[in-house]
């Protein structure tokens, strides 16, 4: 039984203003059996609007104990933490207090989820848009008075709202959160109030249950080899977007054994089962930095040989945690599987988890068992050979609904990537970094695939068809001009170079013409052809069902 408390918790508060200064210092710590931040832009807006309406939030629970210097994560911040005999450990109250930290720091705008700003004229909370708007003020500046009141010194025209806006920077500086205080030495105590207070709302993820299993002592892993460590690695060293936890730790376990779901509690005790695991004997630290390289490996080979350039445009993520475990086991395959591979991640696209029934989870345990570790070529021409036409023959994405979180745009969007879609101002084609700059950790791609025209100028009819969208990572593109953008040629671009932007977004003289005359529902119509021409030669061309695999 766990020894209970030496001390009863002390309740306080803390001025919001305080704690934050606190966090922004390094006072405030995150232990690493915690789980991974969980909310979305929504959930970060409903605090801040909670918070000025002085509904009450929650309260924190910190754990009170010494902490050594570290550079420490919090969200997008960085934040040099010096050695402390008093650091306060978040055991709960994580999600708003990361919310609270990343979108009130300017640094904290690198994720979209934090880049939060107040409309005046709406007279609520907002996403941040990536052109200034002096009526739509960021959080950092309201947080700021010196900054709020330049901002209003420089917009003139906004005088009016100042005493409003100096009102919400009060309400958001003096909230008060409350908190609990917990000393106690011993890591198991907290560990279990942890998992007692999750006991209730979202149950904890395999991966978060993993991380909490197998946490080890506070400073007893590198950082990178830890869950989240393997997906921030590959995020900021690869471009490739952050892998969600659930996916990074299916990857972990598909390289040492096919069956993903197994039991994780046995992962790396003695009693691994005979035939189960493929690398008997490891320990945890050898199995995550042998899991990541394969993961990497794997990652590599998607942007640059299948051409998935973004964690965004990945049809389904079981997909990705198949070629971890060929990669782990084949980590320099020939020519022959390459292509072959390649083949089989469209084909499998394209159909869906058929494999499994239609059970992604099945799915993902059929296909793992098809790698063999002692023979490459049979591995992937099983891969192949259960990726057999889908019933009903082959079909490219419909475009009469473009949804970024489905299979049918994702691959529709690398198709539109495939070709190589060029900015409208300068004429240049966008790279892989300008992607993945501008998409960051976005797990869609929305925020680059805008809309040409208004969708109420549209019909009904014609509302959610892709026709209406580009491919157009750029912030210096006024996405709400987009429609003049891609009917004017700017005069430093040549007309040579002018045909190639159309052509790269499916653009023809005819639908440039019907941009100019403002004739939206029939431009749809024609884009859309030549959209669905482009889309069947590529799904056509990247499963290549009837080709022969070429010879090493």
């Amino acid at each position: 039984m766990t020894d209970s408390l030496q001390t009863r918790p002390t309740a306080t508060t803390f001025d919001l203003e305080k704690l934050l200064g606190e966090a922004w210092a390094g006072r405030l710590r995150i232990p690493h059996f915690q789980r991974e931040f969980r909310w979305d832009r929504q959930d970060v807006i409903r605090l801040f609007d909670s918070i000025v309406r002085g509904y009450p939030v929650g309260s924190l629970l910190l754990w009170s104990r010494p902490a050594a210097s570290q550079l420490l994560k919090l969200g997008q911040l960085e934040i040099e933490a010096p050695a402390t005999n008093e650091a306060l450990w978040v055991v709960d109250g994580q999600q708003r207090l990361t919310s609270l930290a990343n979108v009130l720091h300017p640094d904290g705008a690198n994720d979209p989820r934090f880049r939060i700003a107040y409309d005046l004229r709406a007279r609520e909370f907002s996403l941040r848009p990536h052109s200034q708007d002096p009526w739509v003020v960021p959080l950092p500046v309201i947080f700021d008075l010196q900054r709020l009141l330049r901002w209003f010194a420089e917009h003139p025209e906004l005088t009016e709202h100042l005493d409003e806006a100096t009102s919400l920077a009060r309400k958001i500086r003096q909230f008060s959160v409350p908190a609990y205080l917990v000393k106690h030495d011993e890591v198991a105590v907290l560990q279990d109030i942890f998992d007692r207070m999750n006991n209730y709302g979202k149950r904890l993820r395999r991966a978060e249950v993993f991380s909490a299993l197998y946490a080890g002592d506070e400073n007893s892993h590198e950082s990178n080899l830890t869950i989240d460590g393997i997906a921030n690695a590959i995020s900021g060293g690869l471009g490739f977007g952050l892998l969600d936890s659930n996916t990074v730790l299916q990857g972990v376990l598909a390289r040492r054994g096919p069956d993903v779901a197994r039991d994780l509690r046995v992962e790396f005790s003695n009693h691994e089962r005979r035939g189960v695991f493929d690398f008997r004997g490891e320990d945890r630290d050898t199995a995550f930095a042998a899991g990541a390289r394969a993961l990497e490996r794997a990652v590599v080979f998607l942007r640059e040989e299948v051409g998935v350039p973004h964690v965004s445009l990945l049809a389904y993520r079981y997909l990705l945690v198949v070629m971890t475990r060929f990669f782990a086991h084949h980590p320099e395959p020939s020519r022959r599987s390459r292509v072959l591979l390649a083949r089989w991640y469209w084909r499998e696209a394209v159909r869906g988890p058929l494999t499994g029934r239609g059970s992604v989870m099945s799915t993902v345990r059929a296909l793992c068992a098809k790698v063999r570790s002692d023979d490459e070529a049979a591995s992937v021409s099983a891969l192949v050979d259960a990726a057999d036409t889908p019933p009903g023959g082959l079909r490219a994405p419909t475009l009469t609904r473009f949804r970024t979180n489905s299979a049918e745009t994702k691959i529709l969007l690398s198709a539109w990537w495939s070709i190589g879609p060029r900015s409208p101002i300068t004429g240049q084609r966008y790279g892989h970094s300008q992607l993945s700059s501008f998409l960051g950790d976005s797990p869609t791609a929305a925020s680059a695939s805008p809309q040409v025209v208004p969708r109420r100028s549209l019909k009904e009819e014609h509302q959610d068809w892709a026709a209406n969208r580009v491919l157009l990572p750029d912030e210096a593109v006024p996405v709400n001009e987009l429609d003049s953008c891609l009917a004017v040629r700017p005069g430093e671009v040549t007309p040579d170079t002018w045909r190639l932007v159309l052509r790269s977004h499916g653009l023809t003289n005819e639908t440039e013409r019907l941009l100019l005359e403002e004739r939206w529902d029939d431009f749809i119509e024609s884009r859309t052809e030549v959209l669905q021409d482009d889309a069947a030669r590529f799904v056509a061309e990247r499963c290549a069902w009837d080709s022969e695999a070429p010879e090493d």
